[in-house]
C-alpha cells in the first residue's frame, strides 16, 4: 500500500516537472532557411502561383486599414495651438471692433 502511494504522488511530480519545462532540445519549431524568397521555390514557366486562404483577407484588412487611416487623417479637425490662438485673436478683435485684416491705406 506505501509502495504505490509513492509511486502515484512521484508519476504525478513527474508529469509537473515535464509540464514546466522550458527548453527542450527537439527539431527546430521554425522554417530552416531555404534560400528562395519566402521559402517558395520558383514556379515553372506557364504556372500560376495559388494563393493561400488568409492571404486575399490580409490584403483587405491591411490596405482597407490604411485607406480609412488616409480618409480619416484628411479630415481630422485641425486642433493646433496656433490655430487655436488665430481663432482668438480674431473673435477678441471683432469684440473690441478692431480690423484683423490688413488694408492697406490709400495716399
Amino acid at each position: 500500500m506505501l509502495q504505490s502511494s509513492q509511486a502515484l504522488r512521484l508519476s504525478r511530480a513527474g508529469v509537473r516537472l515535464r509540464g514546466r519545462r522550458l527548453a527542450s532540445h527537439e527539431a527546430p519549431q521554425f522554417n530552416e532557411p531555404s534560400g528562395w524568397l519566402f521559402g517558395e521555390k520558383p514556379l515553372p514557366s506557364g504556372e500560376k502561383r495559388v494563393k493561400e486562404g488568409w492571404e486575399n483577407i490580409w490584403y483587405i484588412g491591411m490596405f482597407g486599414t490604411m485607406a480609412f487611416a488616409t480618409v480619416m487623417l484628411y479630415y481630422k479637425p485641425d486642433t493646433g495651438v496656433e490655430s487655436w490662438a488665430l481663432r482668438e485673436a480674431k473673435a477678441r478683435m471683432e469684440a473690441r471692433g478692431e480690423k484683423y485684416k490688413y488694408e492697406p491705406s490709400s495716399s
